[in-house]
């Protein structure tokens, strides 16, 4: 089939359920439910706004129950490990990422085997005091070093923590205020078996691939294993040839020349994408860790946006601000905002916001973006919006109106 950009990128955001409003008053199960759609809800502690899994699922479900998030994870429905980045995922998934705990070594900085090599009996011990002593948090052990923390300052006992965590040994069981609670693997996922549940390597691998492409709506082939952060794709498991086998199937977006590949379940999201049928409608504010941005190339390749995370450049060479979130309206991205959520004095502080080139200000484009925001502004419970600087005079004017 023969689809256009737009019609592309109604497919992608289909998938990702952000073609429409949901239509209803979210549920838990619909938390559930976005979580398997996207195959991985990256977490990240940056809360300058909501933290990112939390705005991730607010962008597709409005307003929600933040709470629902840490239930299911407390509940066995997800678990936590290393993904695209560190991720909440679906606990049907655990066998997917099984072999990376057996055999880490792939994970880069990720696994410290020197240090686990150097500390082995430091860990054994955290190990042991977990079995006898249950659920543990980083913070029930004292620092002793007289160091600050951070994240490249952990003490031993957090490494010890992390280290248990990336091999297996170990899972969050639950979070308390975020912070990761941890118990030993076979108490928290009871039901696994490695002599029976385990499938080969290449065939988790292969699931993982056909699941970018179902998240992704459609794809080409090199934007496939950074979903995941796969290494390069063994041969047999190129979406090429699983189309061949029929496991995926193909298009072709105009001006582009290499084929899109989907996934079986949107066969019917293709039709209607090929015949213009699919309408997006949503407004939105994304979070930097969005699957529909976190690939920066993607991003621009499909959308035309071209955008960057700046809270770790340099102040003065900010362009849009520490922490500017991508503004989606109605299948296309329009712009960026720079916020921050004042949580004790109730105000949502819109830093800066700025629009694309070739974006044109209309009534109607304000009152999407203004929606958008007092929508996202209530959610964080800081009902009074201040916006000291936008880009467009026009837009600022016509925002104030709809605040």
């Amino acid at each position: 089939m023969q689809l256009t950009l737009a019609s592309a990128r109604a497919l992608h955001l289909a998938a990702q359920g952000l073609l429409t409003p949901l239509g209803h008053k979210a549920s838990k199960k619909d938390v559930l439910h976005t979580i398997r759609q996207m195959a991985a809800l990256q977490i990240d502690t940056i809360n300058v706004v909501a933290r990112s899994p939390y705005l991730v699922l607010w962008s597709r479900l409005g307003a929600y129950q933040n709470s629902w998030l840490d239930e299911l994870l407390a509940e066995g429905e997800i678990f936590e490990y290393w993904s695209h980045e560190a991720c909440f995922l679906p606990i049907e998934d655990y066998a997917l990422y099984r072999h990376q705990m057996v055999s880490p070594q792939g994970l880069g900085w990720k696994y410290n085997h020197r240090w686990l090599s150097e500390n082995a009996a430091q860990v054994e011990q955290i190990r042991q005091h977990i079995h006898q002593h249950g659920e543990t948090r980083s913070s029930d052990f004292e620092r002793k070093d007289g160091k600050a923390g951070g994240w490249w300052e952990w003490k031993p006992e957090k490494r010890s923590l992390e280290v248990l965590f990336t091999i297996g040994e170990l899972m969050v069981a639950r979070r308390l205020n975020f912070q990761r609670i941890y118990d030993l693997r076979e108490r928290v996922h009871s039901r696994w078996n490695d002599q029976v549940d385990l499938p080969r390597q290449i065939d988790c691998q292969r699931q993982q691939v056909l699941l970018a492409v179902r998240a992704l709506g459609c794809a080409k082939a090199e934007w496939v294993a950074d979903y995941f952060r796969m290494k390069k794709l063994d041969p047999a498991i190129h979406p090429s040839i699983l189309a061949q086998q029929g496991r995926l199937l193909t298009a072709q977006v105009d001006g582009w020349d290499q084929p899109i590949y989907i996934h079986p379940d949107h066969e019917n999201l293709l039709r209607q994408a090929a015949e213009e049928q699919l309408k997006a409608t949503c407004t939105k504010i994304l979070s930097p860790f969005d699957p529909v941005v976190w690939d920066r190339k993607r991003a621009l390749e499909l959308f035309n946006f071209d955008y960057r995370l700046e809270c770790y450049t340099p102040a003065p060479k900010r362009r849009h601000g520490y922490f500017s979130l991508p503004i989606l309206r109605r299948g296309a991205l329009i712009g960026r905002m720079d916020a921050k959520a004042h949580r004790k004095d109730g105000v949502f502080e819109i830093k800066a916001l700025y629009l694309e080139p070739e974006v044109r200000v209309s009534q109607a484009l304000a009152d999407d973006i203004g929606k958008s925001i007092k929508s996202f502004a209530q959610w964080h419970q800081t009902p009074a919006i201040h916006m000291p600087h936008c880009e467009s005079p026009v837009l600022a004017a016509l925002l104030k109106k709809a605040f």
